[in-house]
């Protein structure tokens, strides 16, 4: 999956190269938008996007998000199972 991911950002890292060097062949210059700075949000999307993967995985593979899991957790201690 964390493979998957890094492509997925890479294409995005990609994309954004090329409209950077379109737009300036065009003749449309913007000072914010430069190599840097999509070199800059492709290193956010690299850390961001697999936090946010994580931390769903968490939130959703845990016993403490709603009333119903927690007395789900409850039983399966209960029963020994956890």
């Amino acid at each position: 999956m964390e493979d998957k991911v890094k492509q997925f950002i890479a294409l995005i890292g990609g994309f954004l190269g090329a409209l950077y060097l379109a737009l300036q062949a065009s003749g449309v210059t913007a000072d914010w938008l430069n190599p840097q700075a999509v070199d800059a949000w492709v290193n956010v999307l690299n850390t961001g996007v697999p936090l946010v993967l994580v931390a769903y995985g968490v939130w959703k593979n845990t016993f403490i998000v709603k009333k119903s899991a927690r007395e789900q957790e409850q039983y399966l201690k209960n029963k020994g199972l956890k």
